[in-house]
């Protein structure tokens, strides 16, 4: 009798094992959403070399939200955290709000932007900074040890940049909050910006219904102009888009391609865009609310893909819990 009830323990204890193994030994078919824990928003995705990058905000009070950490994978399904890859000890100047970040390679180093301090007027010490780096990860140091841009031009408030490369190389800065969106041409080292040809340095493209969030790329030789729509807390949080021949527009919009869905997930925005070319696939990275939340920094970073019609036109996003299936880069 001993024997028998010591057989079936060890069984027991046996088959546990087992199916502890094997759950640990089961690959990932879908990244699911969201892709990662934490409360993060703002994401900004991009590819370098054989890796997919994710930047996000710390989505917290603007007095927590002193560092930023970055997220990289193999595949957009399995993602390793790089945690605080740039803090206000780095960059001094700022002291709460270090948000929104945007990134860009340029001669083998890594740039680094994002805003600070959440500035409501010129009369604040603030707005958008640039760190630099040797890898992805980090550490970044402050590039310029002050804000690249701490004024209000054209009523932009000076938050959410991103930095796009044109076909000829030139960068451009696209940013603003207060529904007014900017542009400005960066110098070689970004410490600084080139005139237009009139004279000016922020020259405004602000679409209907721009509220924050800019986004830019290429496809089949058009540019895709993207922002947010809405107030980031509420039910109508979104992204538009327009297309145009030239990266200054004008930019006139075409619709809404990604908001909520009741049944999934509310405040659907502030995305970037990964471009596989590869398999010629694009993905929409974003954040959400979580269905049933309310509390206002609750957002976490999904992934889904973005197709186009035979127009060229993006189609409706269709926001999941699923995400993506796995797109090695190797």
């Amino acid at each position: 009798m001993k024997k028998s009830f010591l057989f079936i323990i060890v069984c027991l204890i046996g088959f546990q094992a087992c199916g502890t193994k094997k759950e640990e030994s089961t690959v990932k078919a879908k990244s699911g959403n969201p892709i990662f824990e934490g409360w993060c928003a703002d994401p900004e995705g991009i590819i370098f070399g054989d890796e997919y990058w994710i930047f996000p905000t710390h989505s917290d009070l603007y007095e927590k939200q002193v560092f930023l950490d970055a997220y990289s994978s193999p595949d957009l399904v399995n993602w390793t955290k790089h945690e605080r890859v740039v803090d206000t000890a780095a960059v001094k100047w700022i002291h709460k709000a270090m948000w929104a970040p945007a990134i860009v390679e340029k001669d083998s180093k890594y740039y680094l932007f994002f805003g600070g301090n959440d500035i409501q007027s010129d009369d604040e010490y603030g707005g958008i900074g640039v760190a630099v780096a040797d890898k992805p990860g980090g550490p970044y140091k402050d590039h310029l040890g002050k804000p690249l841009i701490d004024k209000f031009h054209n009523g932009a408030q000076p938050i959410d940049q991103f930095v796009f490369k044109d076909k000829d190389g030139s960068h451009y800065i696209y940013y603003g909050g207060w529904r007014h969106c900017n542009v400005a041409k960066l110098n070689e080292d970004f410490t600084g910006f080139i005139p237009f040809e009139d004279g000016t340095i922020f020259k405004e493209v602000t679409p209907e219904n721009y509220v924050e969030g800019p986004f830019m790329f290429i496809r089949d030789g058009k540019y895709y102009f993207m922002w947010s729509e809405g107030g980031w807390g509420g039910p109508n949080y979104s992204v538009a888009y327009a297309i145009a021949d030239s990266p200054f527009g004008p930019f006139e919009r075409i619709g809404k391609i990604l908001e909520q869905d009741p049944e999934v997930a509310t405040s659907a925005g502030h995305h970037s865009v990964i471009h596989e070319p590869k398999s010629d696939k694009y993905y929409i990275v974003y954040h959400r609310r979580p269905k049933g939340e309310t509390a206002r920094d609750y957002r976490v970073t999904c992934i889904d893909e973005m197709t186009f019609d035979e127009n060229g036109h993006i189609n409706q996003v269709k926001i999941t819990f699923e995400g993506v299936e796995a797109n090695p880069l190797k």
